[in-house]
């Protein structure tokens, strides 16, 4: 019995069936590194072809380098190399990158041409292509409070600081709160851009234990009273990487916590407009202390750089907006004027309801393969895989790097303790959800299969 027996195409020479049905079992881990394949005479029976043609189907094999012939032994799997001399196989599946998949419908690079010839017929190009000072039009801060009234009810448009990109708001809030030594508390696991920024800026960032539904409000308490931190950082829906999410109630309860030490909150609202069943922002239960961030990366396309940062009040947008000019100079002109646009024809929203489709097809996809082996969101754009005791995070990446398939391991997630054994899974960078299933298949084979440790080809 082969359970990988091939089908054979009969569009195509027998031997290359034979060559191309290896290739598959091994990148579904149906077959592994050392496993011996049936003899020569045993394939062929099973086929029911000749012998030349079977042992021309595992040269081929050999040639691209997935067989060694061992005398007297047999045919064995090698480990592959990054590069195995076959361009199609060494097309590698980025899913390290946690982007949006590429709307279907409206087409994204059809409402740019039509827009900026609409922009520049209605604007002074001159306007849209030079250099701009504040955090904003007066109609492009209208457009992003209308773009974040969903999650965040009561939005003062003069508290709405378009920015270039969330990591350039980020900085801003962080730079301005903090100086160099101060604490910032997050949640034991969090998005690596938070962990680059304390860096740079030469803040402690400190861990907050956190379940499902994200950080502990008992656990903030604690680590309030006893690090008297500057800010608080959260992604509090889809949290990225593990996709917790907190529930209303979670919410209240770090709103109540944060006020009680009057420390400041960075809500990183990245993926709050989501779900189809929204749940409020953060900053409506603070909203004296919270900063709330949405960007439009995820919901439209990484490529605009605009975000919406809400602060506070008047005095912080004066400081907040100084910190923008100091560290990004401005967001682009054209750009915004592009978002704003499509917020108020609702083309941004067409483009988000098609690509939270499109999530919601892929993340049904990946509960189907691997079940509850997954953290996933219905509508989320990444999955928190957990790994059997046998795999480290590391092994594991680089394992499947290694059979064309990048994902992230559980380290460059990690601010404190001991790191979970999962790995990240972004899922918007297929080009499509069959392409994605059939990169994800060699998954649930490769969880349940003990193999030798492989290294990474770094010298």
């Amino acid at each position: 019995m082969i359970p990988w027996l091939p089908k054979l195409d009969p569009t195509d020479a027998v031997y290359r069936s034979i060559y191309h049905a290896i290739d598959a079992a091994i990148r579904s881990g149906a077959l592994q590194p050392g496993d011996r394949l049936p003899t020569h005479r045993a394939m062929a029976r099973a086929l029911g072809v000749d012998l030349t043609t079977v042992t021309r189907g595992y040269a081929e094999a050999q040639r691209h380098g997935l067989l060694e012939a061992v005398v007297g032994r047999g045919t064995f799997v090698r480990a592959l190399p990054l590069g195995s001399g076959d361009p199609e196989r060494d097309k590698l599946v980025d899913m390290t990158m946690n982007m949006p998949p590429q709307p279907a419908d409206p087409s994204l690079r059809r409402m740019i041409q039509e827009s900026v010839v609409k922009l520049f017929r209605a604007q002074n190009p001159a306007d849209l292509l030079s250099y701009r000072w504040g955090a904003g039009s007066a109609e492009e801060r209208a457009a992003g409070a209308a773009w974040i009234r969903p999650t965040l009810e009561k939005i003062d448009p003069q508290h709405v600081l378009v920015c270039a990109g969330a990591q350039a708001a980020m900085m801003a809030v962080l730079s301005t709160l903090a100086v160099p030594g101060d604490t910032v508390l997050a949640e034991r696991i969090a998005y690596p851009g938070i962990r680059a920024l304390a860096t740079q800026l030469g803040l402690s960032l400190v861990g907050v234990e956190m379940d499902e539904e994200g950080m502990l409000p008992d656990a903030l308490d604690r680590a309030c009273a006893e690090l008297r931190p500057k800010l608080i950082y959260c992604n509090p829906t889809i949290q990225n990487p593990t996709t917790a999410t907190m529930g209303d109630q979670r919410r209240r309860d770090i709103a109540a916590v944060a006020r009680s030490h009057a420390v400041p909150v960075l809500e990183d609202d990245t993926y709050g407009l989501f779900p189809a069943d929204r749940l409020p922002a953060l900053g409506n239960h603070a909203p004296e202390l919270v900063y709330t961030l949405v960007t439009t990366a995820k919901t439209i396309s990484p490529s605009l750089r605009i975000a919406y940062l809400v602060v506070p009040g008047q005095a912080q947008a004066r400081r907040i907006t100084a910190a923008l000019r100091a560290t990004s100079l401005m967001p682009s002109g054209l750009l915004s004027a592009l978002v704003t646009l499509w917020i108020k024809s609702g083309q941004a929203r067409a483009v988000m309801d098609d690509i939270r489709a499109q999530a919601s097809l892929r993340q049904a996809a990946v509960r189907a393969l691997l079940g509850d082996t997954a953290a996933c969101h219905p509508e989320g754009l990444h999955a928190w895989i957990a790994l059997p005791p046998h795999w480290t995070s590391a092994e594991f990446s680089t394992y499947t790097r290694n059979r064309g398939l990048a994902v992230v391991p559980c380290g460059a997630f990690t601010v404190q303790g001991e790191a979970p054994n999962a790995v990240r899974v972004a899922l918007g960078a297929a080009p499509s959800t069959e392409l994605l299933v059939e990169a994800l298949k060699m998954l649930p084979a490769t969880l349940q299969r003990h193999v030798q440790p492989e290294f990474d080809q770094i010298v």
